[in-house]
């Protein structure tokens, strides 16, 4: 594996690991949220500079279902991560109080509070996306052979993974907050930091399975194959 490819690994396992430090907002602190947020959307940047040659060929091929989801997918995530950083230098009160932003702070608020939750649940799916690739990764690095015995255990664990994530999702309020149908993040501050990572590690599980198992159903949708032109009947 060259080290490039290691870098890779490195940084998108680092905004794996910031994701949910930044859900956790009220229980980190206000000013390690705006330095963690710094370096996710640094991370960003850097990810997608590694990724260059996949933006190079947007331009390029055919575009089949899978190919068409995968964009809309990263344009989303694109859109989102902005909201994030326009809204959240606006809010700033320790990383970025030096810049003049004139910008509605209520609105930036709430700008902030739903983009936070979409861009958690759309880089999940994103993830889900590029899981086959990631399980291959430890394939290759530890020469494992195929075992439909390991498979099956490991289907198991994503399901029970995937259930959590379905009930920590809905007893949490994601919709609410996704869909703005409130305006404030009910936090418990009794609750160990421990158990709200896990809890949102299961969620991150849960639509990580949305993404992959979606894109298996997606590749099973047929190809639209072009008619054969008709054939000249020569008298």
């Amino acid at each position: 594996m060259s080290n490039r490819r290691k870098f890779q690994i490195l940084i998108d396992m680092a905004m794996t690991v910031m994701l949910p430090v930044l859900m956790a907002y009220s229980l980190v602190g206000e000013e390690p949220h705006e330095w963690v947020g710094v370096a996710m959307f640094t991370a960003f940047v850097i990810h997608n500079v590694l990724n260059r040659q996949w933006h190079k060929g947007l331009t390029r091929g055919k575009y089949n279902a899978v190919r068409k989801t995968q964009v809309v997918v990263n344009l989303a995530l694109f859109v989102l991560i902005m909201a994030m950083m326009l809204s959240g230098i606006a809010m700033s009160r320790h990383v970025f109080t030096f810049l003049p932003f004139d910008f509605s702070i209520s609105l930036a608020r709430l700008v902030h509070l739903a983009a936070a939750y979409w861009f958690y649940v759309m880089t999940s799916v994103h993830l889900g996306l590029h899981w086959t690739t990631m399980m291959g990764i430890p394939k290759k690095m530890f020469k494992l052979k195929r075992s439909q015995t390991r498979k099956n255990v490991l289907r198991v664990i994503a399901l029970v993974i995937a259930g959590i994530g379905l009930y920590e999702f809905v007893t949490r309020n994601f919709l609410l907050y996704m869909f703005l149908r409130t305006e404030f993040v009910f936090i418990d501050f009794s609750e160990p930091l421990w158990h709200f990572f896990l809890s949102y590690f299961a969620i991150m599980g849960l639509f990580v399975a949305v993404g992959h198992y979606g894109l298996l159903l997606i590749k099973k949708i047929p190809n639209k194959k072009r008619k054969p032109a008709a054939r000249k009947v020569v008298d």
